[in-house]
């Protein structure tokens, strides 16, 4: 376990790390220094923390035991560690200063040690506690909402079991904690009450002074300070050497000066007490010793090499950037990690009307990132919908929880620089394989409910449909206006966007060209309240004989009358259109495409946010202590014999048809007698992958002759003379799928199912999750398919057991859950059958796990750039 830093409650950064053999003296200190109730309630006993405690605490880490403190501002806060019980459990004990209880360091600090002895192969923290150390049953009960507590046999003491991998409860609450945290550390970032802008010229043109000017101009409510040596007025305004030098707190510092100043600049923020800092300098490089900084002294940083921010709030105006066009104030909240696309979206908002609540520009993310913003934006009354412009993931696996968290509340969008369609994964199995590099993006926006679009103009066009008008209630699409061109337009585009167009009041409706306004209203609230349709396009085509400004105007009140159905308009003809209509703010479109396209997006999200998440069902027939047996007993990287991966599968529940590898003909013959006939033979090497293709598999065989002619046939195909060679029993027939595993580092296991057999690449019909895998992403993985009709009857067969194939899905997604070192895992053909699912062909590569991203646990990041571009 490595130090990091992370939030408490307050939003104040603390730093947690193991305990080191020096943290003795302030280990017994923080003993000393808490109440004789503290000690009691930790020890049962008021009196002084014996020295064997202060020992078992600062001995070095090994497989049974880890003890971590948590220091505020370089002082040890809090203490806490476990101790290893048995295979699967362990002891824990945690103690907090007495001026730091309420904060949620308790809870917090637990978390990290659940996550460490998780690591360790621990399943459950098991603790004893007073039942009057009602604190410590509430932390207790907000790691592990579903915590069960049994009564001690005094009576006297509650004891407690913390599963160290947590349910879905479980995840809320942590998702509610660090949203808490999140937003009360940055709430100095957007709505400060002082700035000050370190690096303000005296001169217009360059950055700090046109940072000065335009937080001045925007009307920014708080205190605000030029901060230059050089000069003692600037702008009107007394300007100070440095941010020390203000002598009042200030919230934001905005830092505008060349790369080789920006460290002491830091430092002086830092000293002077600043909550959050702005760094818009390029040229930095590596910012770690720049976060190590802010984070010692409690400030947040944005950069460096961006544009700066913004918040519309009328009660702060803070325009903290040198962006050259502002937008309206509204409700899409807006993050780019490069600082030439912001401007580009922040002028396209301004140019279509589209309201921002705020805009931040990330630059390189040293330390706040999206999913710092994701959490804050959750709450943020003023943000309606949030537009992202991403060039990279710091980590992936945590911005699909925090994204699909904030999805079911609210839009999300996003452009992810990079999308190629090349770039495949090297790998000798079909699932790695399949899984290009933009795979893992498109299946962690899918399953977060994140909306992606291929352009920045795609983004802006749905976020307007998202951020004033309501929600689809479905995919029926109505279609009104006086150009039925234009309407045959929208009707084309309906199907490319997944929409249909009822033919209910003769939709789509065409009321010619010389429709007076009066006749479009009513035929537009007719349609409208029909009942027989989601979503409406108005079409309006201007002409010199009818009355285009009347027109506009009727759009507008007759969309304010129906406001639970959402409308958009494409208007054509019209010099200067206006970029919404009436006060529900109808967007305003040049192309039924464009329009269409975009309600497609919020129906189809829509949709996303009405389904169920499922949950993690309990899988019976799971020995997660002997599948990690098999891993500790197997090669420790690379393919596995056969033997393995049944064993590995066996343990999750899996079924396979059992493998036997013969060495010679002989011993294939010998093999196929044994296992009875018919039986297939096929080659063991797990590097050939499309083995069919090259006449290196064999079925039905059914006896030793055709067994040996076989054999011979393989050998001839490989140029082995004595290929070992795997001998199975023919399996029941059933649909040909394939299923498997690819682990990522980043992003974590990718679970795959599709149409398997010899059309597993030649139609590529098949789908993927992320972990972890829910009961509803099993049921949406076979369904997605284009072959799905396969499995439920198609023309007249049998149905497979669908539930087998779920239950099979959602058993492969708990093993890479508890085993990540499964790095590709092939099960290719699963047989789907009346009688259930089996998987008949493996291939199983281990690779070692290094240090990967926890996506649940709550930490600040160590400062490490990303590349951002300005």
């Amino acid at each position: 376990m490595a130090g990091v830093d992370a939030l408490t409650m307050q939003g104040r950064i603390v730093h947690i790390r193991p305990v080191e053999p020096d943290d003795e003296a302030a280990i017994r200190d923080l003993h000393d220094r808490v109440s004789s109730n503290s000690r009691y309630l930790r020890f049962f006993s008021a009196g002084a923390a014996p020295q064997s405690e202060v020992r078992r605490l600062t001995r070095p880490p090994d497989g049974d035991h880890l003890a971590v403190v948590v220091e505020d501002a370089g002082t040890v806060v809090c203490v806490a560690s476990y101790e290893k019980i048995n295979a699967t459990q362990a002891d824990f004990a945690v103690l907090v200063d007495d001026e730091h209880h309420g904060q949620g360091i308790g809870t917090l600090v637990l978390e990290h040690l659940a996550a460490a002895a998780r690591r360790a192969g621990i399943e459950t923290l098991i603790g004893d506690v007073l039942a009057v150390n009602t604190r410590m049953l509430k932390v207790s009960a907000d790691l592990a909402p579903g915590v069960r507590r049994s009564i001690g046999e005094d009576l006297g003491t509650r004891r407690v079991e913390v599963p160290t991998l947590p349910d879905e409860a479980a995840l809320a609450a942590v998702g509610a904690r660090d949203r808490t945290a999140e937003h009360q550390s940055l709430r100095p970032l957007f709505a400060p009450a002082s700035v000050a802008v370190v690096g303000a010229g005296r001169k217009p043109g360059g950055i700090g002074h046109e940072v000065l000017t335009a937080l001045v101009d925007g009307g920014y409510r708080g205190a605000l300070y030029p901060v230059n040596p050089h000069a003692d007025v600037i702008a009107g305004r007394p300007a100070y050497p440095t941010v020390g030098a203000i002598g009042s707190h200030v919230d934001l510092a905005v830092i505008a000066v060349p790369a080789p100043a920006v460290a002491d600049v830091v430092s002086d923020c830092a000293a002077a007490g600043v909550s959050a800092a702005v760094i818009l300098t390029d040229g930095l490089g590596e910012s770690t010793d720049l976060v190590r900084t802010a984070h010692a002294h409690g400030m947040r940083l944005v950069g460096p090499n961006c544009i700066g921010i913004l918040n519309t709030d009328p009660a702060v105006n803070l325009t903290a950037t040198f962006a050259p066009s502002l937008p309206l104030p509204g409700g899409l909240a807006i993050a780019s990690q490069s600082g030439a696309v912001g401007i580009a979206i922040l002028e396209a908002a301004g140019r279509t009307g589209t309201g921002v609540s705020s805009f931040v520009s990330l630059g390189n993310k040293a330390d706040i990132s999206g999913n710092d913003l994701l959490a804050y934006w959750y709450d943020d009354p003023a943000t309606r919908a949030v537009a992202l412009y991403l060039e990279s993931f710091g980590n992936p696996r945590r911005f699909a929880w925090v994204a699909r968290a904030l999805a079911r509340r609210k839009p999300v969008l996003a452009v992810k620089s990079g999308r190629s369609s090349g770039g495949r994964r090297a790998g000798a199995s079909h699932t790695a394989a399949a899984a290009a590099p933009d795979v893992a993006v498109d299946t962690l926006f899918n399953q977060a409910g994140v909306i992606r679009t291929d352009t920045l103009a795609e983004l802006l066009d749905t976020a307007r449909v998202l951020v004033d008008q309501p929600l689809p209630n479905g995919v029926r699409l109505g279609i009104v206006g006086n150009a039925g061109g234009l309407n045959v337009l929208a009707a084309d585009a309906a199907e490319s966007a997944r929409l249909t167009v009822p033919p209910a009041l003769g939709n789509p409706v065409d009321l010619g060209a010389e429709a007076s306004p009066e006749t479009l209203r009513a035929a537009l609230s007719g349609l409208a309240t029909s009942g027989e349709i989601d979503a409406l396009v108005v079409t309006f085509v201007a002409t010199r004989t009818n009355d285009a400004p009347g027109t506009l105007e009727a759009i507008g009140m007759a969309a304010d009358a129906v406001p639970d159905v959402p409308i958009v308009a494409v208007v054509v003809g019209v010099p200067d259109p206006p970029a919404a209509l009436g006060a529900r703010r109808v967007p305003v479109y040049p192309l039924p495409e464009d329009a269409v396209r975009a309600l497609g997006r919020a129906a189809h999200y829509a949709e996303w946010r009405r389904r169920p998440i499922g949950d993690r069902p309990e899988l019976s027939s799971v020995d997660s202590q002997r599948a990690r047996a098999v891993i500790r007993e197997a090669s420790p990287g690379g393919w596995q014999p056969p033997a393995v991966a049944e064993a590995l599968l066996d343990a999750y529940g899996i079924p396979t048809v059992p493998a036997r590898v013969a060495t010679d003909i002989g011993e294939a013959v010998r093999l196929a007698t044994e296992l009875g006939y018919p039986v297939a033979v096929k080659a063991a090497d797990p590097n050939v992958v499309h083995k069919s293709d090259i006449g290196a598999v064999w079925l039905n065989l059914s006896g030793p002759e055709a067994v040996r002619r076989a054999y011979i046939a393989i050998a001839t195909v490989l140029g082995v003379s004595t290929p070992d060679v795997i001998v199975q029993r023919m399996a029941p027939s059933g649909v040909e799928l394939v299923a498997g595993l690819v682990h990522d580092p980043r992003f974590g296991s990718l679970v795959m199912a599709g149409l398997g057999g010899v059309q597993t690449d030649l139609l590529g019909d098949r789908s993927f999750r992320l972990l972890p895998l829910t009961t509803a992403d099993a049921h949406d993985m076979w369904c997605s398919l284009r072959s799905a009709p396969l499995l439920t009857g198609y023309r007249g067969s049998e149905p497979a057991d669908t539930g087998a194939v779920e239950d099979l899905l959602l058993r492969l997604g708990r093993l890479a859950e508890e085993v990540p070192e499964v790095a590709e895992l092939d099960l290719n053909p699963v047989l789907a059958g009346p009688d259930g699912a089996v998987a008949v062909d493996v291939k199983l590569r281990l690779a070692p796990i290094g240090n990967e991203p926890d996506p649940y646990l709550r930490t600040l990041k160590a400062g490490t750039t990303e590349g951002g571009t300005a």
